[in-house]
């Protein structure tokens, strides 16, 4: 019989031994990496406010009174005026916002405004990551909410 001593090669027990090795360090070191927002988490905040800004013009409209969504940009955080829904921005989503200064012949700034007619004080909300930028937009003459991709130069 011949003998294969001296031939190379790794036996299975320590292949599984390097793998468990990896796997724990990988275990240590992936919270260390700053998870951000995906595209498709910011296609889904977009989603989220134009959905409060839609609810709260039905319910403008369904009441027969003026209902303002709130947009505090330093806190990073939209309210509705008609329910307790709210999105909230994430710190690393670059967040402005282009309001009516009056609307109504009140001084706006901070909120967008939906009338029992359906009109609007109109507005426009910008959401933009890693080169990719949501623009959630009001239109005062109809109230009607749309999301539109901006392209970055």
């Amino acid at each position: 019989m011949n003998s294969r001593r001296g031939q190379g090669g790794f036996t299975l027990l320590e292949t599984v031994c390097v793998l468990a090795i990896i796997a724990i360090l990988a275990a240590l070191v992936m919270p260390a990496f700053p998870r951000g927002t995906s595209p498709a988490q910011l296609q889904a905040l977009a989603m989220a406010t134009a959905t409060i800004l839609k609810a709260d013009r039905n319910a403008a409209m369904r009441r027969g009174a003026p209902v303002s969504t709130e947009i505090d940009t330093a806190g990073r955080v939209i309210r509705s005026g008609a329910s307790q829904n709210r999105v909230i921005v994430p710190e690393d989503v670059n967040f402005s916002a282009m309001l009516a200064d009056t609307c109504d012949q009140r001084a706006g700034g901070t909120t967008i405004s939906f009338f029992a007619s359906g009109l609007s004080c109109g507005g426009a909300l910008s959401l933009s990551r890693l080169g990719e930028t949501l623009e959630v937009r009001v239109a005062w003459l109809t109230g009607g909410v749309e999301i539109v991709p901006q392209k970055t130069f």
